[in-house]
């Protein structure tokens, strides 16, 4: 008789504000850029142009479509005035504002386009049309209009999805053609718009239902209801706003105290981390525009549990997928309860205290660190001459330089007598971990091999100890002016580094952390763990003492 418990459904958990932020915003950049396209037709002709419209509209105007569609923008909106509303200043960088105020502006800008043509279908079932469309704008005003309104709906949703994806590998490589298509697809939407009124000027304005005088009226009116009541929602909210910031000033609501490294600062309590950097002009790295997207505005807090909070779902994700320690959260979501003390952890370029842009980050990704050093080499250098040394060191890079290559990483610094290398540059975590003990064992075969020559020319043996570690780190770019070097920076490439200095105590060529080897699948294969504790690092770290000779990967 079976006694296992049945399976259990997996929990279904309701979507979380940056979740239907990205949906919501979408579909509506789809349905955007599906417009701008079906304008782009008029280029061939009117024809082609309104036999998509016509289907697109059975679409939009289905139950299916219509919940889509307007579902998506209450839901952008009403997310976009909680957003609004939770700012504690309005102090952000320029685009982050043009987007913030195009954002806004869209409603007023769609309410003549949203009454004439989809009012008009639903109050006395007239259909929507080039027609209708472009000869009733046939003027510079109307023209004028039409193009704000394109331009302001295709830069706000670009701009939207720039903040939310420039700090992937992949959007960053296809960003010079994605500009291109930001720029030439609303123009060739304003060449098509142009070319069907040309068009209907040389052909003649074929003839479709159009809204009576009294229709056209009452659609008018409800335009200025929908615009009037915008407005005053709008004014409403930034009162409101107002209104409690001036309340807080006047009855001096307890502040909080945050500690910089440098400087303490006092804000009111519920501003983000972000916001109180931002008001007192702290330069704060934050890319995707403070919507827990990315990592870069992290910082690490000391203080009361009851001062700092927990992270919200959005945040924990973020977290979680950067690996940060439990000291660690992000500017732009947590809101301090009390006095804490904050560290910003990427720290902006010396650039009149603008942040520092992406590219000069590189990237994050999951890679595995192996760091080589010789052993005894100064030793060796009190007796040998130099152009000898030179000689020792570059066979020495040599020889490791090719296996990390045959094996699938990259030699990455050569300084002194070590060697770090990167795998997982192309690859993922579990393959460049295999990969990189494969590289170890290529290192010892080959320098056993080079050390039974080496010994009779220079009175000792080679020796030599490895450190691997695998885990999270940004990878790109630094350095100063024109001297920069590609490198990988975080707490992986420390704790390697550590890995390797610890070899020399532990009497082992090669200290490999658990979790690599975990990801290599072969830590059965390696003896039992021991917990090592590691400068630098809050937590013991679990590490094996392989003979890399003896790995068979």
């Amino acid at each position: 008789m079976d006694r296992r418990s049945p399976p259990q459904p997996f929990p279904l958990k309701p979507p979380t504000r940056r979740n239907l932020r990205w949906v919501s915003g979408l579909v509506l950049m789809g349905y955007v850029t599906l417009h701008l396209l079906n304008h782009s037709l008029g280029i061939y002709s009117f024809a082609l142009a309104e036999s998509v419209l016509r289907g697109a509209q059975k679409f939009w105007h289905s139950l299916p479509g219509t919940v889509l569609l307007y579902g998506a923008a209450l839901t952008h909106l009403a997310l976009a005035v909680v957003a609004l509303w939770e700012r504690r200043t309005l102090r952000m960088p320029p685009l982050e504002a043009l987007r913030v105020v195009l954002g806004f502006a869209l409603p007023l800008l769609i309410a003549t386009h949203l009454t004439a043509i989809r009012g008009a279908y639903e109050a006395y079932g007239i259909d929507g049309s080039y027609v209708r469309v472009v000869w009733g704008l046939w003027s510079l005003p109307g023209a004028a209009a039409q193009f704000s309104l394109m331009l302001a709906a295709w830069t706000h949703g670009c701009l939207g999805l720039h903040f939310a994806l420039r700090a992937q590998p992949l959007y960053r490589r296809l960003s010079s053609l994605l500009l291109a298509m930001a720029v030439v697809l609303p123009f060739t939407a304003a060449m098509g718009f142009i070319s069907i009124g040309r068009e209907f000027q040389w052909t003649g304005v074929p003839t479709v239902p159009v809204p009576t005088p009294a229709q056209g009226l009452a659609l008018n009116e409800a335009e200025q209801s929908l615009k009037w009541l915008y407005v005053l929602a709008l004014l409403a909210l930034l009162s409101a706003r107002w209104g409690r910031n001036w309340f807080a000033r006047l009855s001096r609501q307890p502040s909080i105290a945050l500690r910089y490294p440098d400087r303490t600062v006092q804000v009111p309590r519920g501003w983000s981390v972000l916001e109180a950097s931002r008001s007192h002009g702290i330069a704060h790295v934050s890319i995707c525009g403070g919507r827990a997207r990315c990592s870069t505005c992290r910082v690490r807090v000391i203080g009361a549990a009851g001062h700092i909070g927990e992270p919200g779902r959005d945040e924990q994700r973020t977290l979680e997928r950067v690996r940060a320690p439990a000291d660690v959260r992000l500017a732009c979501q947590l809101r301090p309860h009390g006095d804490i003390e904050v560290t910003p952890l990427f720290a902006p370029l010396p650039n009149a205290g603008r942040p520092a842009p992406v590219g000069s980050f590189g990237r994050e990704r999951d890679v595995a660190i192996l760091f080589v050093d010789l052993r005894r080499w100064s030793g060796l250098s009190e007796r040998q001459w130099p152009f000898d040394l030179a000689y020792v060191l570059d066979r020495y890079f040599a020889t490791v330089g090719a296996a990390v290559r045959e094996s699938g990483g990259v030699p990455n610094q050569f300084i002194g007598d070590s060697v770090m290398a990167i795998f997982g540059l192309e690859t993922d975590l579990p393959t460049a971990c295999r990969q990189a003990l494969h590289a170890t064992t290529l290192i010892a075969q080959r320098m056993d091999t080079w050390s039974e020559g080496f010994e009779a020319q220079f009175g000792q043996r080679l020796e030599f100890g490895m450190g691997l570690h695998a885990g999270r780190a940004a990878v790109g770019e630094v350095g100063y002016l024109e001297t920069t070097t590609f490198t990988a920076i975080g707490e992986v490439v420390n704790t390697a580094s550590r890995l390797q200095d610890h070899s020399k105590t532990a009497a082992s060529r090669l200290v490999v952390s658990l979790f690599a080897a975990q990801q290599a699948g072969v830590a059965d294969a390696m003896g039992a763990p021991e917990a090592l504790a590691v400068r630098g690092r809050s937590e013991p770290l679990e590490v094996l003492y392989p003979q890399p000779a003896a790995l068979s990967l």
